[in-house]
């Protein structure tokens, strides 16, 4: 009998004294007045046995037949060590149904250990939000159906402030890319400021994830950044690469509240162009913050004023060497370099190219400083990593003598080149004689001894 049955056997054996009545008893005990006169009953009847429930010390219909108990505890014991599940996929096939949790129950009955052990979690920290706005500023994408449940899925780009939890920036994108990425902090830099650092994934697009180095990066002792990190480490930012989902979970509970929010209201208004929810998406952006946003520990900002080349730090920075033509090629886009001071040509002078975030092409040189600005291609534009040039590797030509392209017309080399007339003649078509001074070891005392004598031996005579 359990602490609640000896509980109820003394509330029971009150009411069949008299000492309470059968409302009392069983508003004690928090039962039903039916229910508390059929115990009464039972107890009258049965004594303290009528308190315990009938099914009690029976075996349950649900139980393991014996035969598959003593199946599971043969190859529990047996010499050949299985696990749970191993044990459960073997009854299979004879007939017998068994569960891994009926098998870990049985081993663990039995007190054995598992046959592989299991690591326990580890311990983590609730990471602690930053005391000032600014010191930390959370990125990251989702793609999601945000137009319509039926279309194609956008990237929705976003920046939320670590300390305060308010959304600094969104932007949309048909994915995720370097573009998205540039216009985020973009926007983020214009309206609040520079941050401290930023807090993303591993992304190919933030980070280098590769361990090719290059003869130059070995020297230097660090692998060169991506397009995004070069402009974060001009503008002075540091970037905190996250591990796993759970390290940025601030923003990706945010993610949880758009596609039910925003997803909802884009709908809800008829936001179904990028042109009408990228209008919508400020009004949101405060919406959002008045109703959510948190005041920071500390009133004080470490967000920084932005400089002022902005545009010109935001774009992706190749390295060039001027053509003979005086011009430069990025992709299939070709820049005229104009003539330096008193006509000067800029040919072989090595000269940085940016790309900006808008499309224009600018061409700039250590000494001379801006020499060319070329406009934008075309109202659209995407802003795309582009292969790096100036590492001094050129492509194969397919007109060489040995290119593969050209293996059919080129003639076998002979193993033993010709020699020219008159070289050669002493020592590849004779042998010199035995006692011929190449053929004698060298020895310092007879030299020594020689030339003691004035007698002095030269090896090209």
């Amino acid at each position: 009998m359990g602490r609640r049955d000896a509980r109820r056997l003394g509330v029971l054996q009150a009411a069949l004294a008299g000492k309470v009545t059968n409302q009392e008893g069983a508003m004690s005990l928090g039962l039903g007045l039916r229910q508390f006169k059929r115990l009464r009953r039972a107890v009258r009847e049965s004594g303290a046995a009528g308190v315990v429930h009938g099914n009690r010390g029976r075996a349950s219909s649900r139980r393991l037949p014996e035969a598959v108990r003593s199946r599971v505890i043969d190859l529990l014991l047996g010499a050949v060590k299985l696990n749970d599940h191993h044990i459960a996929d073997l009854l299979a096939p004879e007939g017998w149904t068994v569960s891994p949790a009926s098998v870990r129950r049985i081993r663990r009955e039995l007190k054995l250990p598992a046959k592989r052990r299991r690591r326990p979690p580890r311990h983590h920290r609730r990471r602690a939000r930053e005391a000032r706005r600014g010191a930390l500023v959370l990125i990251d994408g989702s793609p999601f159906r945000w137009f319509d449940a039926e279309g194609p899925h956008w990237s929705l780009l976003g920046a939320i402030d670590d300390a305060s939890g308010e959304i600094l920036a969104l932007t949309l994108r048909p994915t995720e890319d370097l573009h998205g990425y540039v216009t985020l902090v973009r926007d983020v830099l214009s309206t609040h400021g520079v941050p401290v650092a930023l807090y993303g994934d591993r992304s190919g697009i933030l980070v280098r994830n590769d361990r090719h180095w290059t003869l130059e990066e070995e020297l230097a002792g660090r692998q060169h950044p991506t397009h995004f990190g070069r402009m974060l480490e001009e503008l002075g930012i540091g970037f905190i690469a996250a591990t796993s989902p759970q390290a940025k979970g601030r923003i990706e509970r945010l993610w949880g509240t758009l596609q039910d929010r925003l997803a909802a209201e884009l709908r809800l208004f008829g936001h179904t162009t990028l042109a009408a929810a990228q209008a919508y998406l400020p009004r949101f952006i405060a919406e959002h913050n008045r109703r959510h946003a948190l005041a920071p520990a500390e009133t004080t900002s470490a967000f920084r004023a932005a400089p002022r080349d902005l545009d010109r730090v935001l774009a992706c920075v190749y390295s060039r060497v001027v053509a003979r033509d005086n011009t430069v090629r990025l992709g299939d886009r070709t820049i005229q370099v104009p003539p330096g001071p008193r006509r000067r040509s800029y040919h072989t002078a090595r000269v940085e190219v940016r790309e900006l975030l808008d499309g224009r092409l600018l061409v700039l040189h250590a000494r001379d400083g801006l020499l060319v600005e070329q406009p934008a291609p075309g109202p659209v534009f995407s802003l795309v990593p582009r292969k790096l040039s100036g590492s001094g590797r050129r492509p194969a030509r397919t007109d060489a003598p040995g290119s593969r392209q050209n293996a059919e017309r080129t003639p076998p080399r002979l193993r033993t080149p010709a020699l020219a007339p008159g070289i050669g003649k002493l020592t590849n078509r004779r042998r010199p004689a035995k006692g011929h001074r190449w053929k004698s070891p060298y020895d310092p005392e007879r030299l020594a001894a020689k030339a003691a004598k004035g007698v002095s031996e030269s090896l090209t005579r």
